[in-house]
């Protein structure tokens, strides 16, 4: 049941969300983005799409060693690797490590879905902003459900007192 509750939550995210006109011969028409296939998942948010490493926006996930870090790096690579997806720029282009920095979108059964709020949706990221926020309600809305329903590894044992 909760798996058919992240999936009709992500389902209208994505629609809310995305506002993307398809041209005749399948490219997206949306100021700032750009479309690749990722060829490489380095961890559970960064990845590398053509030659250039980008780092999801709007999250954070463990690191190499740490809780949660082989499962949002799994998730992350059974939902991108060797997928065209749609990058998606915010206020900020790189970061102080060159990265892109992006939000990430990819078709799924014929929708197409935030990566970004999708891992933190799902319990494998946390919310983490700076400067850049277009998908901050979005996020942060996903990371609430998240936390309150114990799901996923960074919540399922979380005591809020």
């Amino acid at each position: 049941m909760k798996k058919l509750i992240i999936l009709l939550f992500l389902l209208v995210i994505s629609i809310t969300l995305f506002y993307f006109e398809l041209q005749g011969n399948g490219n997206f028409l949306v100021e700032n983005t750009e479309t690749g296939v990722v060829t490489k998942v380095i961890d559970g948010d960064t990845l590398v799409v053509a030659g250039e490493h980008v780092r999801l926006l709007g999250i954070d996930t463990a690191e190499r060693g740490e809780e949660c870090y082989s499962e949002a790096k799994k998730r992350l690579e059974n939902l991108v690797l060797n997928k065209e997806v749609l990058l998606e720029r915010d206020t900020s282009n790189k970061d102080q490590y060159k990265r892109l920095l992006r939000y990430i979108f990819v078709e799924q059964e014929e929708n197409l879905i935030n990566v970004n709020v999708a891992l933190v949706l799902e319990g494998l990221a946390i919310a983490r902003f700076y400067e850049d926020r277009k998908y901050y309600e979005e996020i942060l809305t996903a990371e609430k459900y998240a936390r309150e329903n114990k799901i996923g590894c960074k919540w399922a044992n979380f005591s809020s007192d």
